[in-house]
């Protein structure tokens, strides 16, 4: 009988090396850590961002050296701005919009097969992406956001879906009608977050949960994962599509300018 010939799975060195630009990765003994970044800076968020994430988590979970996963950006925000240049050119078709926004979340929960703890270390754009981790902890400075609608556009790519799912219909609805900003210790008693940690101690934090998951047996941890993640697959499942078509529609429709980059200077206001 002869040895099967398996395809080869991605290698380490080789993925950390394809989105250098985009996300500085760190592993050792099975725990990957995933930084974004932009020009080694706070995240400038446009559609190549999107890209490399939602390729970043093929490889990720198709490699079975990682045993579990660390997601954080870079100082001090989680997502810095949005690249207006390219938002404004941005062709909204199939490919640049639809398929870019739903991959990035769904590949996120179906691609990703170890458990996944966010360290959301500043304010910023898309936390859906941490709030759709296992363990999410965050530093005292996070503020937790969506103005989309403040500027004219349907909250469709995420973070609508995730408030609804974790602080309830009204919490949500009243957050994203007025662009409510959600300070750390709101998230927290909101089941947001599950840890308010000081921004110089949350890395370290977040190694000490992974130290206590990774006591137990790859299998026991894996499929830990399958039931935690499971009511996001349904939600996903469910609803995201449709998120995304309503927000492709009423782009098309009102032709808001996607400038998130106003929202920005509130983050520092004294009324959050």
């Amino acid at each position: 009988m002869s040895t099967p010939k398996f395809v080869a799975r991605p290698q380490f060195e080789d993925y950390k090396e394809k989105y250098k630009d985009y996300i500085a990765m760190e592993r050792k003994d099975g725990i990957i850590m995933l930084r974004m970044h932009t020009l080694g800076g706070p995240v400038i968020w446009g559609i190549e961002m999107h890209n490399a994430l939602s390729q970043a988590w093929h490889d990720v979970g198709n490699d079975p050296e990682n045993d579990l996963m660390i997601l954080t950006s870079t100082d001090p925000y989680w997502i810095g701005c949005m690249d207006e240049e390219e938002e404004k050119n941005l062709p909204f078709d199939y490919d640049n919009f639809y398929c870019e926004v739903t991959k990035l979340l769904e590949n996120l929960i179906f691609d990703i097969d170890i458990p996944t703890i966010a360290a959301v270390n500043g304010p910023g754009f898309h936390t859906e992406i941490a709030l759709l981790c296992d363990i999410t902890i965050c530093c005292d400075e996070a503020i937790f956001q969506d103005g989309h609608f403040l500027i004219g556009f349907v909250p469709g790519d995420g973070q609508l879906l995730t408030l609804q799912e974790i602080i309830g219909t009204k919490r949500a609805n009243y957050a994203l009608y007025t662009g409510q900003k959600i300070d750390a210790y709101t998230a927290l008693e909101w089941g947001m977050v599950n840890e308010v940690v000081p921004r110089e101690k949350l890395l370290d934090r977040a190694y000490e949960l992974a130290a206590i998951i990774m006591k137990q047996p790859r299998a026991t941890r894996c499929m830990m994962h399958q039931l935690l993640k499971r009511p996001w697959k349904q939600r996903l499942i469910n609803d995201f599509q449709v998120h995304v078509a309503h927000e492709g529609f009423g782009i098309h429709v009102s032709r808001s300018p996607h400038n998130l980059n106003s929202i920005k200077k509130t983050w520092s206001d004294d009324d959050s």
